[in-house]
């Protein structure tokens, strides 16, 4: 895809990152095998601390192995591969084989229950699922899984419930696998998305996305030689994946990634000991880090800090400024199209960070908010819905939901030049974009539209609170009123007094029709298995609760 010149233009960046696409390509040789052998791909940090180097050598030979492995049980390009794996230097060895065979990754998170894998596989058609052995109980036939299930079973384990066993597999003398060629239409990953609004639903990305994940590592975050990266976003998702994984490996980007769940010590460990210089996360591993008890060390060579996957609110970056001496930098994107509203790092496309906002639309792309009732640009400053131009937007790529053609028509204009988003905000007199809310979450009290984002970036700028989400509850007289729901630091216990103290804080701080009638204090809140709250979750529960009552 090309390297930057020093001052590149931005129409042309796009251009050349997309040209290899126009033809056919072969993923291995652009993820792998087109970097220098020595050069290092990924710095694996396991559980107990100790760190091992993969190079671009190794990963070609590794993934050779796996791809060989692959062909040996019938796959080939297009077939369905999927993995239930933890971050390891494992799953990269069978995700560049995957790719190396022209074969589609169907990414599963650990964390899924049966149900929600069953659900992927059968959606997919995916012909083998590679898992790790201890995630291989999941798979086994039960109520959500056929006991006939169509696709192989290859674990890492010993394979003593009946699957194949890798090792065993790799032992075998397998003849090597050529190299796969395919077009820039052709599919890459077939992900689904996090069912945030109702059921998961897949989506098929093309090859040609490549050029985008690309771009955003190099105007997104600024990768350039140098960096060290981590995206500490699980890969099992859209942003660890795309923007993380792909995004290192098609700009050959030296890369962390960590094995095992979160820890704040273990954080701040990695960041100062393998002298990370880039760094990006979801806004609750930022919050987790600022309401932790560890003590941020001395002598980090960040320079760069990147969040996405939900909005971030105010009190991260008054945090990261006063310990890092750096602002976060919000990101916006989709399953559907990876990211195109940044806060970029790209010293041609930074601007002054502004709090509440996502930034700017990337080279690219032409995101615009739309006005609620017709699909014509609202002014500065009208609330309206987000929505990306596909005739000025070379990056996009996103065609419809794999055999949903009713749920593809709702995200586009009848004309074909709108996708919608589902997310409603507003742009300034700047060109700076602010979320408010998914569609289905903006709450209407007594004819008053109120985000729930902007209420609850205030309620979590109360020093006790870590995190709030705000619904609407029915009300007989005002329609809706909002609620609140807060999980507070450690230590803090709920009362009627910090209650309304919060409900004050959002009079003073925001506005004061839209404070929270009721403020509920929860332990945690429901997320999916990708971190986002589930606002829908909250709101059911309520009016269940309601409901009893009367």
């Amino acid at each position: 895809m090309g390297a930057p010149s020093e001052t590149p233009d931005m129409e042309e960046r796009v251009a050349q990152l997309l040209a290899p696409f126009a033809g056919e390509v072969c993923t291995a040789d652009l993820l792998c095998d087109d970097h220098d052998p020595e050069h290092t791909a990924y710095q694996i940090v396991a559980a107990d601390g100790s760190c091992e180097t993969l190079t671009y050598g190794e990963l070609k030979r590794q993934s050779e192995l796996r791809a060989a492995v692959l062909a040996s049980l019938g796959v080939g390009a297009g077939d369905r591969v999927a993995t239930l794996m933890g971050k390891s230097r494992e799953l990269l060895w069978v995700l560049v084989g995957i790719w190396r065979l022209g074969a589609v990754h169907v990414p599963l998170f650990t964390a899924f229950a049966p149900a929600a894998i069953a659900l992927r596989l059968s959606g997919s058609d995916a012909k083998v699922v590679v898992c790790d052995e201890s995630q291989e109980a999941k798979l086994d036939a039960s109520d959500d899984i056929p006991a006939d299930a169509p696709w192989r079973v290859i674990t890492t384990g010993s394979g003593e419930r009946g699957n194949l066993s890798l090792s065993s597999l790799l032992s075998r003398d397998l003849p090597t696998v050529a190299r796969t060629v395919r077009g820039g239409d052709d599919p890459l990953i077939h992900i689904y998305t996090s069912g945030t609004t109702g059921e998961p639903k897949g989506v098929v990305v093309p090859i040609r996305a490549l050029a985008t994940f690309r771009a955003y590592g190099e105007f997104g975050y600024d990768l350039r030689p140098g960096d060290v990266f981590w995206n500490a976003a699980d890969p099992g998702w859209a942003y660890g994946l795309y923007c993380g994984i792909l995004a290192s490996l098609t700009s050959d980007t030296p890369s962390v990634m960590l094995e095992g769940g979160f820890d704040a010590a273990r954080t701040y460990d990695v960041l100062k000991r393998l002298g990370v210089t880039n760094f990006a996360a979801a806004p609750t591993v930022y919050r987790s880090l600022a309401s932790s008890d560890v003590p941020v060390p001395a002598g980090l060579a960040l320079r760069c800090l990147s969040s996405a996957g939900e909005p971030l609110t105010p009190d991260i970056n008054e945090w990261a400024q006063r310990e890092f001496g750096l602002l976060v930098h919000d990101h916006y994107g989709q399953t559907e199209m990876g990211m195109f509203i940044n806060n970029h790092h790209h010293p041609q496309l930074r601007r002054p960070v502004r709090t509440g906002s996502m930034g700017h639309p990337m080279p690219g792309w032409c995101a615009v908010v739309l006005a609620e009732d017709r699909d014509e640009p609202a002014m500065p400053g009208e609330v309206g819905r987000v929505a990306i131009d596909l005739s000025q937007s070379p990056f996009s790529y996103f065609t419809g939901y794999h055999g949903q053609a009713e749920k593809s028509a709702e995200k586009f204009s009848p004309d074909g030049r709108w996708y919608f988003t589902g997310d409603v905000g507003h742009v300034d007199e700047d060109g700076y974009v602010f979320f408010s809310s998914r569609d289905d979450d903006i709450i209407m009290m007594a004819g008053y539209r109120i985000g729930p984002f902007e209420v609850e970036s205030v309620v979590c700028a109360h020093p006790d609170v870590v995190e709030s989400a705000a619904i609407a509850v029915p009300d007989p007289i005002r329609g809706e009123v909002m609620e609140c729901y807060v999980v507070l630091r450690s230590g803090v216990k709920g009362s009627p007094a910090l209650a309304a103290e919060i409900q004050q804080l959002v009079k003073t701080r925001y506005a004061a029709h839209a404070y929270p009638r009721v403020v509920h204090f929860v332990d945690a809140m429901p997320k999916t298995p990708s971190g986002k709250i589930q606002r829908v979750v909250l709101k059911q529960r309520r009016r269940a609760e309601l409901v009893s009552v009367s």
